[in-house]
């Protein structure tokens, strides 16, 4: 299995981007389509994964410092996609000299956050009918 990943804007890798993102968000987790097309896809960086050269995980990071639609679709799991995702995004804004990239994590991959060396703000909150936690990381 070989795995890359690519930093990448949002107009060359649309179809890839949303290909992953909505098997993941919209079909499985029913997340409705107006929520996850927000419309800063446009200003953000993103993180395409490929194995074997087939696009199979994503996640994208805002100027700000905020990562956001991470994705790693269903039979890639557990194979440290995700984790190659979050490092390539935590990269990025290292050398952009940002100081903090923070996230709203679902709760029940918290600890993966956790793993990358976030820590938990506040209370659980609901979005998209799916508990949630704001999570950050100081660079």
């Amino acid at each position: 299995m070989n795995t890359t990943t690519i930093i990448c804007d949002y107009e060359s890798y649309t179809e890839d981007i949303c290909a992953i993102r909505y098997e993941v968000f919209i079909d499985e987790q029913n997340v409705p389509e107006e929520l996850e097309i927000d419309g800063l896809d446009g200003e953000a960086k993103h993180v395409l994964a490929f194995v074997d050269e087939v696009s199979i995980g994503t996640g994208r990071i805002l100027s700000d410092g905020h990562i956001g639609r991470v994705a790693v679709l269903k039979n890639y799991r557990g194979l440290g996609i995700g984790k190659l995702i979050m490092k390539e995004l935590i990269k990025w804004a290292q050398d952009l000299s940002i100081k903090k990239v923070w996230l709203s994590s679902q709760w029940h991959a918290h600890s993966f956050y956790l793993d990358l060396g976030f820590i938990c703000d506040g209370e659980i909150y609901k979005e998209a009918g799916i508990d949630h936690i704001k999570m950050y990381r100081l660079l």
